[in-house]
C-alpha cells in the first residue's frame, strides 16, 4: 500500500487559507500604494505645483510609519489571533486609503492622510498573512511562501494598468477609492470566508514540541543572534537598492524617452518578475539551504540598474530592467518570511518577523524619496542607480554567513513568557 504524500497533504489541508492570503496580500497595504503613487506625479504637479520629492515623500512617512508598527502588529497576530488583525486592518486600509482622494491642495494634510494609511494598513501585509501560511506548511513552506507572495505579483500585473485608465477617465482623485475597493470588496469577503489558522491537529508535526505547543525562541533571544543582524543588513540593503528603482521607474523611463504606457508595460514586467522570482526562490529553498539560494538570485537585479544607467532604453530593455527589479523583490520577500520561521521557530514569529520586515519597509519607503532627491539635486538618477549595484551584490552575499538552520530551540519551552 502507497504511503501517503505529506507534501500534498498540507496543500488539500491550507489551500482555502493560502488563497484567501494571497488576495488578502494582493488588495492590502503592501503593493498597492507603490504601485499607484508613481502615476500620480504628473497629476499632482500640474494641480499644486509640487516638486517630485513632495509628491513622493508621503511613500516614506507611510512606510516608515508601518515599519515602526510592524511588531506590535506581529504581536497582536500571535497574542489574538492573526484571522482578527488580518481582517480589521484590511478594512481600515480600504477606508484610509480612498480617504487620499479628499486631499486638498495642502502638503500636510496630504502627508497626514498617508501618515493614517500607514498606522492601520500594516496589519494587511505579510506580516499577518504569512503567520497563517507558515502555521499550515513546514516541508513545503518555501514553495507556499512563495504562492502568498504571489499576491504582489498580481497588484503589479493589474494595479499599474488601472490606475492609467482611472486616471484618463476618473482623475488622479477617482484612482485612491477605486484601488481602495479592491480590498473592501475583494478581499476581506474572501477572507471571512476561508483565512484561518490550522487548529493543532492540523498544524504540521515539524512546528510543535512533544507536548503539541509551538516552538520558537522569544524575541530577545532572536536579537542577541548574529543570524538575526545579518538577515536584517541584507534586507536593508536590497530593500534601499530596489524600492526607489521600481516607484521611481515610470519617470525614470520617462527621462529615457519612454512614455506612460510604455512604462506601465515596464512595471508590468516588474509583476511577471516577482512571480517569478516568488515561486522559482520557493521551490529552491525547498530543496537547498538559503544562503545559496539567495546570494545569486539576488545579485540579477545587478543588471537591471545596468539597462536604466542607459541615456536612452529601449522598451524591450525596459521591461528587462522591470523583470530583473521585480524578481529581486521577490526573492527577498520570499526569504524574511522563510528564514525567520526557519531560524527562529513559530512560537513568535509574529514579533521577530515584524523586527525583519522593518527594515524592508523602512528602507523601501525612505529608497524613493532618496531616488526622487538624486534627481532634483543632479539632474539624473545615475548615481543612485550606480549605488544600488554594489549593495545588491553586498546584500546577497550577506546570506551566505548565516549558518545552517537550527534542529531546536533552546528556549521554546520558556517562549509563553517574556518577550
Amino acid at each position: 500500500m502507497r504511503a501517503p504524500d505529506l507534501r500534498r497533504s498540507e496543500f488539500s489541508l491550507g489551500w482555502k487559507t493560502l488563497c484567501a492570503a494571497v488576495i488578502g496580500v494582493a488588495c492590502g497595504a503592501s503593493p498597492v500604494p507603490y504601485n499607484v503613487i508613481g502615476f500620480t506625479v504628473a497629476p499632482l504637479t500640474a494641480e499644486f505645483g509640487w516638486s517630485r520629492t513632495q509628491i513622493l515623500g508621503p511613500i516614506t512617512l507611510f512606510g516608515i510609519t508601518a515599519a515602526l508598527l510592524a511588531p506590535a502588529f506581529g504581536w497582536m497576530a500571535d497574542h489574538y489571533g492573526v484571522r482578527r488583525v488580518a481582517l480589521w486592518s484590511l478594512l481600515g486600509f480600504a477606508v484610509t486609503f480612498a480617504m487620499i482622494a479628499l486631499t486638498p491642495p495642502s502638503l500636510p494634510v496630504y502627508y497626514g492622510l498617508w501618515f493614517l494609511v500607514g498606522i492601520v494598513g500594516i496589519g494587511s501585509t505579510p506580516v499577518t498573512w504569512s503567520r497563517a501560511v507558515n502555521l499550515w506548511f513546514f516541508r513545503q513552506r518555501g514553495l507556499a511562501l512563495g504562492v502568498l507572495l504571489l499576491g504582489t505579483s498580481l497588484t503589479a500585473l493589474v494595479v499599474p494598468h488601472l490606475a492609467v485608465w482611472t486616471i484618463e477617465t476618473l482623475g488622479w482623485r477617482g484612482l485612491f477609492p477605486v484601488t481602495a475597493s479592491l480590498a473592501a470588496f475583494v478581499a476581506l469577503p474572501l477572507g471571512l470566508l476561508w483565512f484561518h489558522e490550522p487548529r493543532p491537529d492540523q498544524q504540521p508535526e515539524e512546528i510543535r514540541s512533544a507536548t503539541g505547543q509551538l516552538t520558537g525562541v522569544r524575541l530577545g533571544t532572536a536579537v542577541r543572534d548574529f543570524r538575526f543582524w545579518l538577515i536584517w543588513m541584507s534586507v536593508a540593503l536590497i530593500a534601499v537598492s530596489f524600492g526607489g528603482a521600481f516607484i521611481n521607474l515610470v519617470p525614470i523611463l520617462g527621462d529615457r524617452g519612454l512614455d506612460a504606457s510604455a512604462a506601465a508595460n515596464a512595471v508590468m514586467m516588474f509583476g511577471i518578475g516577482v512571480l517569478f522570482g516568488r515561486i522559482i526562490t520557493g521551490l529552491l529553498l525547498d530543496r537547498f539551504w538559503a544562503g545559496f539560494v539567495a546570494f545569486p538570485l539576488l545579485c540579477l537585479p545587478a543588471l537591471a540598474s545596468v539597462f536604466l544607467l542607459q541615456p536612452q532604453v529601449a522598451l524591450l530593455t525596459a521591461m528587462l530592467a522591470g523583470f530583473l527589479l521585480g524578481f529581486a523583490a521577490g526573492a527577498e520577500s520570499d526569504l524574511i518570511a522563510y528564514l525567520t520561521g526557519r531560524y527562529f521557530g513559530m512560537r513568535h514569529y509574529g514579533k521577530i518577523y515584524g523586527m525583519l520586515y522593518m527594515p524592508f519597509a523602512i528602507f523601501s519607503a525612505v529608497s524613493p524619496s532618496l531616488y526622487a532627491w538624486v534627481r532634483d539635486s543632479f539632474g539624473s538618477y545615475n548615481p543612485a542607480l550606480t549605488a544600488s549595484i554594489a549593495m545588491y551584490l553586498l546584500g546577497g552575499g550577506l546570506l551566505l554567513l548565516t549558518g545552517s538552520y537550527p534542529r531546536t530551540f533552546t528556549d521554546c519551552a520558556k517562549a509563553g513568557s517574556g518577550n
